[in-house]
């Protein structure tokens, strides 16, 4: 499958140049020229272009750097870059599965861009920017291919990005507000960056730097959330699409700082002033590093705060998103939000428990409150009761969250997904499960690592479709302009009619004949979501 690996190009390589063949597909981005992998007939991937200094030694927990273009056309010595293969992602935590993280390099600050074999300068193609998932802590973009999209769709530009993650994105201490010692949230600066280089170089590859769409799930779905309410300086985005909004607390430094304080004696830099012992963490290895993350979330701290996340610095982020959306104070553009039937990110049996854990600053009288609203006779199982008492305050109710007001300056659908992974052995529709349709049939693993399940021809059927809605919303602005003639019109989102498409493969497993349809919010989930939103000063999102 193409969309999973990568074709052969019989070039000559040495050290990461190669010589230039005239039917090589190659792009001159002004400093330098890159050889992509064709791994269509009209498709083009070019893997691991930088867009900023590594951030490695004293660059280590700092703001991203802007790519120093000259260091690069030096490098290249005038000879064509190899950009066929896929670089070294970031450094992953753990699952929390139990497993360990630690792989990747922290020289990975760079994008995948795909593209339609022949594009050039002066097409204007539209731009999908990606923001991959996995709670900020991991995940690696090549397990979410794009090949396929640009082989289905070859008039788009998409462009995923590496960013920084865990400690090595977010660490944080309120020491931090002087940046002599570091800077907040360098993980989410990273993904500014890239928007930033896109904005200055997509065009060389085919695209419109002014018509960019910004698209994540789960964490890559908060960041979508994040980037709408967050100060950039500049217009970086046209458009978004925020799958299954991870909800986490956006947590003040000073609530981070026992995680500081924890995470650097575990890693041997526990003594002497601040700036001792940043200098100390810059210069501990990244092993040192990656077991501190790990032991944070393995029970070995005791604090509340226990995962680097990205923070509320009162620069970048002044205030708690949903409550931004709710005032209005968000980039209004066009939308669109969902997630999926039955998702959640607690685990356990008690739901009290599971939203203390979820949401650290909620007191028992909020959690009491928010267990009211689940009574178990409402729900088939008690298991149900868990996953909705849970999924809708930790991911389903960025639905509304965002979609209401977002319904109320511009263009907006909402969705909920409903086809399992059908690996999973469940008829669950859990957290992703429409990354393994999208994504060539993608379980993604441990360090980085993923398996890609062949698919069948209904599955393909139904992947095309929701590849077709997503490219259709960024070429228009609207998923109905270029959906598959099979597909139903997906009505728009409002908060007086508040409806959604259910996007679901066809029952019968037919392939000419869409199982998806719109349907209307559950009045109960309404009031829920409501209620989950108006604790945003306790859920602290």
């Amino acid at each position: 499958m193409f969309g999973a690996g990568l074709v052969f190009l019989g070039v000559a390589l040495f050290n990461g140049i190669l010589a230039q063949s005239s039917s090589s597909p190659t792009v001159d981005v002004g400093y330098v020229t890159y050889l992509g992998n064709q791994s269509y007939p009209n498709t083009v991937a070019y893997l691991g272009i930088p867009y900023a200094e590594p951030p490695v030694g004293d660059l280590r927990f700092r703001a991203t750097v802007p790519l120093n273009t000259t260091r690069v056309s030096e490098a290249a010595g005038g000879q064509v870059v190899n950009a066929t293969y896929y670089p070294n992602f970031c450094i992953q935590g753990t699952t929390g599965a139990g497993d360990a993280g630690g792989a990747g390099s922290e020289d990975c600050l760079n994008v995948n861009i795909y593209a339609p074999y022949g594009a050039q300068e002066g097409d204007n193609l539209p731009v999908l920017f990606y923001i991959h998932g996995g709670g900020y802590v991991y995940g690696n973009p090549r397990n979410w291919p794009f090949d396929g999209w640009i082989h289905q769709s070859p008039n788009v530009v998409i462009v995923s990005v590496y960013y920084r993650l865990d400690s090595f994105g977010f660490l944080a201490a309120p020491e931090f507000t002087d940046p002599t010692y570091g800077d907040f949230n360098a993980g989410f600066l990273d993904q500014i960056q890239a928007l930033k280089w896109v904005k200055s170089y997509i065009s060389k590859f085919g695209g419109d730097p002014t018509k960019v769409t910004i698209n994540g799930q789960s964490a890559g779905g908060s960041s979508v959330e994040l980037h709408m309410v967050a100060n950039e300086g500049e217009q970086l985005f046209s458009s978004g699409i925020a799958q299954s909004v991870f909800r986490t607390p956006l947590a003040t430094p000073e609530e981070q700082q026992p995680l500081f304080q924890f995470y650097a004696s575990y890693a041997g830099c526990g003594t002497g002033t601040v700036a001792d012992q940043m200098v100390c963490l810059r210069n501990a290895s990244v092993s040192a590093l990656a077991r501190a993350q790990d032991a944070a979330v393995q029970g070995k701290f005791s604090g509340l705060y226990n995962s680097f996340h990205p923070v509320l610095d009162g620069v970048l982020f002044t205030g708690y998103p949903t409550e931004m959306f709710q005032r209005g104070e968000f980039t209004h553009v066009p939308l669109i939000v969902g997630s999926t039937s039955n998702e959640t990110l607690s685990g356990g049996t008690n739901i009290s428990l599971a939203l203390e854990e979820y949401f650290p600053s909620l007191t028992e009288a909020d959690i009491q409150e928010f267990v009211w609203l689940y009574p178990a006779d409402e729900f088939d199982s008690p298991s149900q009761q868990f996953q909705v008492a849970t999924g809708e305050p930790d991911v389903i109710c960025g639905r509304e969250a965002m979609g209401g007001p977002s319904s109320i300056y511009s263009n907006t659908w909402t969705y909920r997904y409903n086809t399992p992974n059908p690996t999973s052995g469940s008829d669950v529709v859990a957290h992703a499960a429409e990354n393994w349709m999208m994504f060539d049939g993608t379980n993604t693993g441990y360090n980085g690592t993923t398996t890609f399940t062949p698919q069948t021809p209904a599955e393909l059927a139904f992947a095309s479709e929701l590849i077709a809605y997503w490219l259709s919303f960024v070429r228009s602005g609207n998923p109905n302009t270029y959906k598959l003639d099979m597909s139903p019109t997906w009505e728009q989102y409002a908060e007086t009619v508040p409806i959604r498409m259910v996007l679901m493969q066809n029952p019968q497993n037919l392939t000419n004949v869409s199982g998806s349809y719109m349907e209307r919010q559950p009045d109960l989930e309404t009031v829920r979501c409501l209620f989950a939103i108006s604790m945003v000063e306790a859920c602290e999102n």
